[in-house]
């Protein structure tokens, strides 16, 4: 009787611990590190970290840094906090809606005639905060590397007297999961 209740015992603890396994599996969390390849051809490195939440969603931070003559006279940089919701069959992956936040800074250049009828350039850095929505897609291999198409607007919230009113955010972007 004493080594049929052992053996129970024991084959109990095995399971359990199995079950622990597969479960830690499920609510493990991952980080991503992830780079634009669309605004890379274009001049622009934008970095993106994210931190998967659980199955379902994520938060991240996204840093736009152009080293292009062309881009960086319009955009000085950008900085972008965002929370993801996956819709995906795999573990935070699949179509995603995006809820987002941007401090951008532009060169805004404006022209102005003074008394006699010349034209007088005005340029100033504007910073700005920026409230957005965007949607993707988000395709993840077995091995950890990422592919993820993204496409957001949002619209700044303080200096919106101009056209600069609304921002946009595309993506073309590989990474790795660990």
């Amino acid at each position: 009787m004493k080594n049929y209740l052992l053996t129970t015992l024991m084959l109990l603890s095995i399971f359990s611990i199995q079950a622990q396994n597969n479960n830690d599996d499920i609510q493990q969390n991952y980080n991503e590190v992830k780079l634009n390849g669309l605004y890379l051809v274009l001049g622009v490195i934008d970095v993106t970290y994210e931190r998967t939440l659980s199955e379902e969603s994520g938060v991240g931070i996204s840093l736009f840094l152009p080293f292009d003559e062309d881009i960086n006279a319009d955009i000085n940089y950008y900085i972008s906090p965002y929370y993801r919701f996956y819709f995906g069959k795999k573990y935070a992956a699949g179509f995603f809606l995006e809820g987002f936040g941007m401090l951008n800074s532009i060169d805004r250049v404006q022209f102005q005639f003074d008394s006699l009828g010349n034209v007088i350039d005005i340029s100033d850095n504007i910073t700005d905060f920026a409230l957005g929505i965007g949607f993707g897609g988000k395709w993840v291999t077995n091995k950890g590397f990422i592919g993820e198409l993204n496409l957001g607007v949002g619209r700044n919230l303080f200096n919106n007297d101009t056209i600069d009113d609304f921002v946009g955010k595309l993506a073309i972007t590989l990474g790795y999961r660990f």
